[in-house]
Protein backbone atom coordinates (compact mmCIF):
# COMPACT_ATOMS: atom_id res chain seq x y z
CA UNK A 1 0.00 0.00 0.00
CA UNK A 2 1.32 3.41 -0.98
CA UNK A 3 1.72 5.95 1.79
CA UNK A 4 -0.23 9.18 1.35
CA UNK A 5 1.81 12.32 0.93
CA UNK A 6 1.72 14.98 3.61
CA UNK A 7 1.37 17.61 0.86
CA UNK A 8 -2.14 18.41 -0.38
CA UNK A 9 -2.95 17.19 -3.87
CA UNK A 10 -4.71 19.63 -6.15
CA UNK A 11 -7.07 17.88 -8.51
CA UNK A 12 -7.57 19.68 -11.78
CA UNK A 13 -10.82 19.28 -13.67
CA UNK A 14 -9.06 19.44 -17.05
CA UNK A 15 -5.40 18.46 -16.61
CA UNK A 16 -2.87 19.49 -19.21
CA UNK A 17 -2.53 16.78 -21.93
CA UNK A 18 0.78 15.57 -23.37
CA UNK A 19 2.52 18.21 -25.52
CA UNK A 20 2.91 16.02 -28.63
CA UNK A 21 -0.81 15.23 -28.65
CA UNK A 22 -3.36 17.11 -30.77
CA UNK A 23 -5.42 17.45 -27.59
CA UNK A 24 -2.69 19.69 -26.16
CA UNK A 25 -3.16 22.11 -29.07
CA UNK A 26 -6.90 22.26 -28.39
CA UNK A 27 -6.27 22.71 -24.66
CA UNK A 28 -3.72 25.46 -25.30
CA UNK A 29 -5.98 27.23 -27.80
CA UNK A 30 -8.75 27.41 -25.17
CA UNK A 31 -6.32 28.63 -22.48
CA UNK A 32 -6.29 32.39 -22.21
CA UNK A 33 -2.66 32.87 -21.22
CA UNK A 34 -1.12 30.71 -23.95
CA UNK A 35 -0.49 32.74 -27.09
CA UNK A 36 -0.41 31.46 -30.65
CA UNK A 37 3.32 32.22 -30.68
CA UNK A 38 3.86 29.87 -27.73
CA UNK A 39 1.84 27.16 -29.45
CA UNK A 40 3.99 27.58 -32.55
CA UNK A 41 7.20 27.41 -30.49
CA UNK A 42 6.14 24.20 -28.76
CA UNK A 43 4.39 22.34 -31.59
CA UNK A 44 5.36 24.04 -34.84
CA UNK A 45 1.70 24.70 -35.71
CA UNK A 46 0.82 28.16 -37.00
CA UNK A 47 -2.34 30.05 -36.11
CA UNK A 48 -4.08 28.87 -39.28
CA UNK A 49 -3.12 25.25 -38.46
CA UNK A 50 -4.57 25.67 -34.97
CA UNK A 51 -7.79 27.07 -36.45
CA UNK A 52 -8.05 24.07 -38.80
CA UNK A 53 -7.50 21.65 -35.90
CA UNK A 54 -10.10 23.43 -33.80
CA UNK A 55 -12.61 23.46 -36.66
CA UNK A 56 -12.07 19.74 -37.27
CA UNK A 57 -12.33 18.65 -33.62
CA UNK A 58 -14.94 20.98 -32.11
CA UNK A 59 -18.67 21.08 -32.66
CA UNK A 60 -19.72 23.99 -34.90
CA UNK A 61 -21.22 25.99 -32.02
CA UNK A 62 -18.14 25.47 -29.84
CA UNK A 63 -15.87 26.51 -32.70
CA UNK A 64 -17.88 29.72 -33.30
CA UNK A 65 -17.75 30.51 -29.59
CA UNK A 66 -13.98 29.97 -29.53
CA UNK A 67 -13.40 32.09 -32.65
CA UNK A 68 -15.51 34.91 -31.25
CA UNK A 69 -13.58 34.75 -27.98
CA UNK A 70 -10.16 34.66 -29.65
CA UNK A 71 -11.07 37.42 -32.08
CA UNK A 72 -12.37 39.76 -29.37
CA UNK A 73 -9.59 39.17 -26.84
CA UNK A 74 -6.14 40.42 -27.63
CA UNK A 75 -4.29 38.02 -25.37
CA UNK A 76 -3.88 35.25 -27.93
CA UNK A 77 -1.28 37.35 -29.75
CA UNK A 78 1.83 38.39 -27.86
CA UNK A 79 2.13 41.82 -29.53
CA UNK A 80 -1.49 42.73 -28.90
CA UNK A 81 -1.25 41.45 -25.34
CA UNK A 82 1.78 43.61 -24.58
CA UNK A 83 0.15 46.65 -26.19
CA UNK A 84 -3.05 46.20 -24.14
CA UNK A 85 -1.03 45.79 -20.93
CA UNK A 86 0.89 48.98 -21.75
CA UNK A 87 -2.36 50.90 -22.32
CA UNK A 88 -3.76 49.57 -19.06
CA UNK A 89 -0.64 50.59 -17.12
CA UNK A 90 -0.78 54.11 -18.60
CA UNK A 91 -4.46 54.39 -17.73
CA UNK A 92 -3.76 53.34 -14.15
CA UNK A 93 -0.94 55.90 -13.87
CA UNK A 94 -3.21 58.68 -15.15
CA UNK A 95 -6.03 57.79 -12.77
CA UNK A 96 -3.60 57.63 -9.82
CA UNK A 97 -2.53 61.23 -10.46
CA UNK A 98 -6.06 62.66 -10.30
Amino acid sequence: MKKKSSFPQTKVKNPEPKKKDENWIIWAAWADRITFEEIKDKTGKTESDVIKIMRKNLRPGSFRLWRKRVHNTSIKHRKKFKLERKKLREKVKITDIY
